[in-house]
């Protein structure tokens, strides 16, 4: 431990992210990007982008961007965050709502909620997941303590309804709800249009995965004027011009052009169906997905054998130890060509291993 270190930083357990190789040969499925290329509106955007733009600091309140967000979501532009990666708007919102307070989320889900409550001292109350792996809604309801939840969660991929989160929402009005929708865009119902009736709501979203801009690092809140207020507090005292221009100006393209948005998610929606069904029929158990990953265990084959020999043949998955979930892999969706290249790869490693 470093003498200079502050006793809050050396106990902490950062966040480890998914590998990010090197080698354009191996078939990425383990961070779960999106598996097209982002709108040409996109790329249009960053091409218009002229040398006096670069010259000058970004509009720090981010107003064409949170205008598009708001038409998009038929919400005031009062009602919206924009920050640098959902992780930096979810950081901002534990340090204003959550900090010194006690937590509820579950013991299976996104693995920074640990350690922005270590960051925090946040006293976390991780909830278990029903054997299903569905959420104990029961259980959340029975305490006051705030809540945040992955919708779809990471790593099953199970989403609650907007029934559901309604029903977490009115439980009690005196803590707040916040709903991690990282995986938006793919087969779950948002929560976000209870955002004007509830102000004890906060929806989080990034562009990395419904959007295709994981490159770009662009995230938002939705909630209503009062918390957005201190989520800007939070950002003002920290850093005033968190978004690049580069970055606004691609964002509010790609959040426009909601053609592209239904239609690549349908083409994920159907892979992420090939994927499944095939690995199915290779042995799996496969978890009704509505994100754009899997989460999945061979009945037969040890999780980090699977893994250990799907990176032997250039497949990188993701695993974790801990014990409820160590023979499961999350897998993301892919190319048609990237879902071939998975199932064959397992046809090939089952002939090994299963007689």
């Amino acid at each position: 431990m470093n003498r200079f270190w502050v006793d809050r930083v050396a106990g902490l357990k950062p966040y480890v992210p998914g590998e990010q190789p090197a080698s354009v040969s191996l078939v990425k499925l383990n961070t779960n990007e999106h598996a097209l290329p982002p709108s040409t509106a996109v790329l249009d955007a960053i091409r218009a982008i002229e040398g006096d733009v670069l010259r000058r600091y970004p509009d720090p309140t981010a107003a064409s961007l949170r205008n598009a967000i708001a038409n998009a979501e038929s919400l005031s532009v009062e009602q919206v965050f924009v920050g640098n990666g959902s992780d930096e708007v979810l950081a901002h919102l534990w340090l204003g709502f959550l900090s010194e307070r006690s937590v509820q989320t579950l013991d299976t889900t996104y693995g920074f909620y640990p350690v922005w409550a270590r960051l925090y001292g946040s006293d976390l109350i991780e909830v278990p997941l029903l054997s299903d792996f569905s959420v104990d809604l029961d259980a959340l309801k029975a305490s006051a303590d705030a809540i945040v939840l992955a919708n779809p969660n990471a790593p099953t991929g199970l989403a609650l309804s907007k029934k559901e989160i309604e029903s977490l929402v009115v439980a009690n009005r005196n803590r707040l709800v916040v709903i991690d929708e990282a995986y938006y865009g793919f087969g779950a119902e948002s929560a976000a249009p209870l955002v004007p009736e509830y102000d004890n709501l906060i929806i989080t979203r990034s562009l990395s995965k419904s959007h295709a801009l994981a490159g770009l690092r662009v995230g938002y809140a939705l909630a209503q004027p009062e918390l957005i207020e201190g989520l800007n507090r939070v950002k003002d005292s920290f850093n005033s011009y968190p978004l690049d221009a580069i970055a606004q100006a691609a964002a509010v393209a790609a959040v426009e052009d909601s053609t592209w948005l239904q239609q690549a998610s349908a083409v994920v929606a159907e892979s992420r169906q090939v994927m499944a069904e095939g690995l199915g029929e290779l042995g799996f158990e496969v978890l009704p997905s509505q994100a754009n990953f899997m989460f999945v265990r061979h009945h037969q084959i040890p999780g980090a054998r699977l893994f250990d020999e799907l990176r032997a043949k250039d497949i990188l998955v993701r695993r974790w130890d801990h014990a409820r979930i160590s023979e499961w892999l999350r897998v993301s969706v892919g190319t048609q060509a990237q879902a071939e290249q998975l199932l064959h790869a397992v046809r090939e490693i089952s002939r090994t291993h299963i007689s």
